[in-house]
C-alpha cells in the first residue's frame, strides 16, 4: 500500500513538473515565433525599399542621359551656327565693295582734265569764244568735285572690308585658345580675319570689336568675357596676374 501510494506521488510530481517545463518551452517558442514574424516583415519592407530605390535610380539614370543628349545638341549647334555664319556674314560686305568700286571708276575725273587744258590755249580769241572756256572751266571743278566723294566712299568702303584687324601681328602666332571663351571653332573665325596675336586683341577699339562680333554672330560676348583684358595681361607677359584673374583660362600648354 505504501509503495502504491509513493507511485502515485511520484506521477503526480513529474506530471506538476512536465506541466510547469511545458508551459516555459511553450512561452520561449511563442516568443521565438514572434520574433520570426517580425524578421520576415522587417525583411518585406526592406525588400519593397529596395526595390522603390532601384526604381528612382533607373529613371534617375534616364533622366541624366537625356540632360547629356540634350547639352551635346545645345554645344553642337553654336559651333555650327557660327562657322555657317562666317560667309553668310562676309558676302554682304563683298557686295557694298563691288558697287563702290564700280561707281569710283565711273566717276573717275578723267574729262576734267582735257576740259582745263582746252581752257589754257585760248589767248587769242575774241571775247566771245572766250567765254566758253570759262564756262567749261568752271564746270571741269564741278564734276571732279562729285566725282571725290565717290572716291573717298570707295576707299572707305574698301578699307572697311580689306581691313584686317587693329594691332600689328607678330611673327609667330599666339595660341588664342588661352582665352576664355575662344575655342577651336572660334580660333579659326579670328584667324580668318587676320587675328593672330593677344598683342592685335589687346589694341582692339569699339569699331574692331563690333566688326567682328557681326562676323562672328556675337552679341556683346567679347565685354563679357572680357577677352581685351585677358589678351592685354598675356601680351605682356603677366602670367602669374593672368592666372589668378582668370583661374579657369587655359594653360601655355592647352591645345
Amino acid at each position: 500500500m505504501g509503495t502504491f501510494f509513493y507511485v502515485v506521488l511520484a506521477f503526480l510530481i513529474g506530471v506538476l513538473v512536465g506541466w510547469f517545463l511545458w508551459g516555459r518551452l511553450r512561452g520561449e517558442l511563442d516568443s521565438l515565433r514572434g520574433d520570426l514574424d517580425r524578421t520576415r516583415s522587417e525583411r518585406d519592407r526592406l525588400r519593397t525599399d529596395g526595390d522603390r530605390l532601384t526604381g528612382e535610380l533607373d529613371a534617375c539614370g534616364k533622366t541624366r542621359a537625356d540632360l547629356e543628349r540634350r547639352l551635346r545638341e545645345a554645344s553642337a549647334a553654336p559651333a555650327a551656327g557660327s562657322s555657317a555664319a562666317k560667309p553668310a556674314s562676309q558676302a554682304p560686305a563683298a557686295l557694298m565693295s563691288t558697287p563702290a568700286t564700280a561707281k569710283s571708276a565711273a566717276t573717275k575725273p578723267a574729262p576734267a582734265k582735257p576740259a582745263a587744258a582746252k581752257a589754257v590755249p585760248g589767248k587769242a580769241v575774241p571775247a566771245k569764244p572766250a567765254a566758253k572756256p570759262a564756262a567749261t572751266k568752271t564746270s571741269a571743278p564741278a564734276k571732279s568735285a562729285t566725282s571725290k566723294p565717290a572716291t573717298a566712299k570707295s576707299a572707305t568702303a574698301k578699307s572697311a572690308t580689306a581691313k584686317p584687324a587693329a594691332g600689328p601681328a607678330s611673327g609667330k602666332p599666339d595660341n588664342l585658345r588661352r582665352l576664355i571663351g575662344i575655342g577651336p571653332v572660334n580660333e579659326k573665325l579670328l584667324k580668318a580675319q587676320g587675328v593672330t596675336s593677344f598683342a592685335q586683341i589687346a589694341s582692339w577699339a569699339a569699331a574692331d570689336i563690333k566688326r567682328i562680333e557681326d562676323v562672328m554672330n556675337f552679341d556683346g560676348r567679347i565685354a563679357r568675357e572680357r577677352w581685351i583684358e585677358q589678351a592685354k595681361l598675356l601680351a605682356a607677359g603677366n602670367e602669374k596676374e593672368f592666372a589668378k584673374q582668370f583661374p579657369t583660362a587655359g594653360t601655355a600648354s592647352n591645345s
